[in-house]
């Protein structure tokens, strides 16, 4: 079982950096998480490479 990464991304509404974890065992995933600082929601999607590095999105849910 693979531990849980933590991602740094920037919230779409309110710009605060925040840290998430996102589980490397599943290559490609899709999410919404609320902003632990203004609680709007955010769209999260996650893809890690051959190298198991991944690479994260995050927007306004209604984009």
């Amino acid at each position: 079982m693979s531990a849980l990464e933590s991602v740094l991304i920037q919230c779409p509404y309110c710009w605060e950096t925040l840290d998430v974890s996102v589980d490397p065992s599943v290559p490609e995933q899709e999410y919404v998480e609320d902003c632990q600082v203004c609680c709007r929601p955010i769209l999260i999607h996650v893809t890690f490479d051959d190298d198991l590095t991944p690479h994260v999105d995050a927007r306004a849910e209604n984009e």
